[in-house]
């Protein structure tokens, strides 16, 4: 049974570099017919809080990464790892460690003035024919894994290839420390032992905490999982990605309009291929994944791909559900979506140049807003040349059968009454009913907006201007 784990700390928000991580997680699990598992590693209690580990779950719920268990939180697991570690030292494969943090500082600054590596010297691990120095009073111990002295602990990467390290370049891991809390490197190894975790899929981060991980993991005499360090993300500029390009909360891209499915899109083409495929549904990824096809060089977040991705989901999305997803943003400008046109026709007409819902709420705004016309626009556009040709085109609007096809007749019929071009008479229209001069077709506009009130802003306007 493949087994993936997604197992963030919430420490902060799930952003873009730790979704990917989640997101090929969960499409190896699926495209396996596996299992895929949600951890919480909190514990680091100082700095883990409840409001990010709900940023964490609302991210994931975002972007539909189903889990098929946990979320595990580590701090209700405090049991096991004192069980384990307590087997660790009884089997001695850890031992106390009663050196002040004085003495480690002293340590390493002697090994910086040699030239040494700063390390842990093994002064308390015991070995055979070694006298320990006696425990002093006072001094809580940390409890030390014994790491292998010799040979070495290698592994192949299923993105980055072979990896190999000296075991004599590993010191000896603090797997508890005085207070009796498990630090981060233990915990992981029993949580991946307990849950059976068959593939390890991460970011390259890691890579130095992983040959500790194995060599606690053979100690506990358990199955070692395959790994897969995924490469950094990098920003549009090829600097390391921050929150001026894309390190921002993934619920962040929902508050700024995109769509779930564009960003899950996007997200998997950032490190990953199939082929030229571009645009692709979740099917379809979790149906062409693979771990051989991703990239073992850093990917580069692009906003405007992602922007391009999000406007090709808008124009592809339901008008409803995008109305859904508007109304928010409207309300939030201060316009009233439901007074005017039904919201859904009014996304349809509109979605077409819009990247994001809130551009495609900027672009609908004016069918719910109360008309205010610049005197700049209105000096512009409303001329005297064009006066006659409004008057009768007024008188025409009241007569017809309100519709699209009725209302680009109407238009034309007074255009070729009054030898004018559609700019001459459209751009006054726009001004005096929207109190805008660029809009959506103008007979699909007016069309929604409806007659009385097309009417209405046209006499308007023509009474001001004939002032």
């Amino acid at each position: 049974m493949i087994r993936t784990r997604f197992a963030p700390s919430p420490t902060g928000f799930l952003h873009i570099g730790g979704a990917r991580t989640a997101l090929f997680s969960w499409a190896f699990a699926r495209h396996h017919g596996g299992q895929f598992i949600l951890r919480i590693e909190d514990t680091d209690i100082a700095r883990s809080t409840p409001e990010a580990v709900q940023a964490i779950l609302d991210g994931m719920a975002w972007l539909e990464l189903n889990h098929d268990e946990g979320p595990f939180y580590q701090t209700k697991r405090l049991y096991r790892y004192k069980e384990v570690i307590e087997q660790m030292l009884a089997n001695d494969q850890a031992y106390l460690c009663y050196c002040s943090p004085e003495e480690l500082d002293e340590m390493r600054e002697a090994q910086r003035v040699r030239g040494d590596k700063p390390r842990y010297d093994g002064r308390w691990r015991p070995e055979p024919g070694k006298t320990l120095p006696v425990p002093p009073s006072g001094v809580q111990p940390v409890v030390r894994f014994k790491n292998p002295t010799e040979g070495t602990v290698a592994w192949k990467d299923m993105v980055k290839g072979v990896i190999e390290f000296a075991n004599a370049e590993l010191d000896d891991l603090i797997i508890a420390r005085g207070d009796g809390t498990p630090t981060y490197n233990f915990c992981v190894v029993v949580d991946d032992l307990d849950m059976q975790i068959s593939h390890v899929i991460r970011g390259d981060d890691h890579v130095n905490n992983t040959p500790r991980q194995i060599n606690i993991l053979k100690a506990l005499g358990a199955t070692v999982p395959q790994y897969a360090h995924l490469s950094m993300i990098l920003g549009d500029d090829g600097t390391k990605l921050s929150k001026r390009h894309g390190a921002v909360s993934v619920m962040q891209y929902s508050d700024e309009g995109y769509l779930p499915e564009a960003v899950i899109n996007y997200l998997a083409r950032l490190g990953w291929s199939h082929g030229d495929a571009e645009i692709f549904n979740r099917e379809q990824f979790v149906q062409w994944f693979d771990l051989d096809h991703i990239t073992s060089s850093a990917g580069q977040f692009n906003t405007e791909k992602l922007r391009w991705l999000n406007q090709h989901y808008i124009k592809a999305a339901d008008d409803t559900r995008l109305a859904g997803l508007t109304r928010p943003f409207l309300v939030r400008s201060g316009a009233n979506p439901d007074d005017g046109p039904e919201l859904s026709l009014v996304c349809a007409l509109v979605k077409e140049r819009a990247a994001t819902i809130e551009e495609l709420a900027d672009a609908a705004t004016l069918f719910y807003r109360t008309l205010h016309p610049s005197a700049e626009l209105l000096a512009l556009h409303v001329t005297a040349e064009v006066l006659p040709a409004l008057s009768e085109l007024v008188e025409r609007f009241k007569a017809l059968s309100w519709g699209r096809s009725a209302i680009s007749t109407a238009l034309k019929e007074t255009l070729a009454a009054h030898g004018l071009k559609m700019p001459k008479l459209a751009m006054p229209v726009r001004v005096l009913v929207t109190g805008e001069p660029q809009t959506p077709a103008i007979d699909a506009t007016l069309e929604l907006i409806g007659q009385d009130k097309v009417v209405t802003r046209l006499e308007a306007g023509l009474k001001a201007a004939q002032a």
